[in-house]
């Protein structure tokens, strides 16, 4: 009873992940394609586009494992495999957004960015490890519960709270880097997009950091249905919230630059602050 309870609430929070995708994706759209038709093709683009359809991706491989009717556990075992990595991969390039705009935080420090880069290519490596050497030994079981469909994850020997541990500890770490700059300019610096870059980043890595630990206590607390439930809404919504923030950048950028029918070109690389000391 208890079992079957946890994967109907397991099923719930899926189809609600998904739900809440479609309607952003939906909310979006106007201003999504003004910017894919607008703005010129550059690496942010190609990681805007990685991150936001990655997702839909994921989403479907989700939603088909655990609501298509599956006895093949090693078909379970495949799906899961390609469920970590495009999730792995979601967090990967919605982090990277915003170590480049801790990087622009930082005058373009180029000490900090290869920090960052390290400590974070590191953790990326550490967490795949983690990830897909738990799912080796991990035991699939298929539901035989009436109106429960799919499979699902019930070896206890799977770990999945240590790639979140690594990850709220390099969020924390950035998002002081982020208000140590933001302390020591707040005076000084009064640009629309500095304003801007500051207030995504405390927010994103913020939500990272709650949404990491709470993926660390679930495993801890909870039974093995519960274990891996909030895995994926991390995932999604650091992807959405990564898209939306840098969408919003491109918009100020553009307002700022004034609206023009031409494409808008506007990289990292290219963000300048009215105060060059800062």
């Amino acid at each position: 009873m208890i079992i079957a309870r946890s994967l109907q609430f397991a099923t719930y929070i899926h189809v609600l992940t998904a739900t809440f995708w479609t309607y952003d994706y939906a909310c979006l759209l106007h201003e999504e394609w003004t910017f894919l038709l607008r703005s010129r093709w550059s690496k942010m683009k190609g990681l805007y586009i990685v991150t936001r359809y990655f997702s839909f991706i994921f989403l479907a491989t989700d939603l088909y494992m655990y609501f298509v009717p599956n006895e093949n556990l090693s078909k379970c075992r495949a799906l899961d495999n390609i469920q970590t990595g495009i999730g792995m991969l979601l967090v990967v390039c919605s982090d990277y957004f915003f170590i480049l705009r801790t990087y622009v935080l930082w005058n373009k420090n180029k000490i900090l960015l290869t920090a960052m880069l390290f400590t974070f290519v590191s953790i990326v490596v550490a967490c795949f490890y983690v990830a897909f050497a738990t799912i080796v030994p991990a035991a699939y079981v298929t539901s035989t519960i009436p109106g429960i469909t799919g499979c699902y994850r019930s070896s206890d020997s799977y770990q999945p709270f240590i790639p979140f541990l690594l990850l709220s500890v390099f969020e924390l770490g950035l998002m002081i880097l982020t208000l140590i700059r933001a302390i020591q300019s707040w005076r000084t610096n009064q640009n629309r997009l500095y304003v801007v870059l500051v207030n995504h980043n405390i927010f994103y890595y913020a939500c990272g950091f709650l949404f990491s630990v709470t993926n660390i206590i679930t495993p801890l607390l909870l039974q093995n249905s519960y274990q891996t439930i909030l895995n994926g809404v991390q995932f999604i919504m650091l992807a959405i919230l990564a898209t939306r923030m840098h969408l919003h950048l491109w918009q100020v950028n553009r307002h700022a630059r004034g609206s023009t029918s031409a494409p808008v070109h506007i990289p990292m690389s290219d963000i300048l602050f009215a105060n060059p000391t800062v």
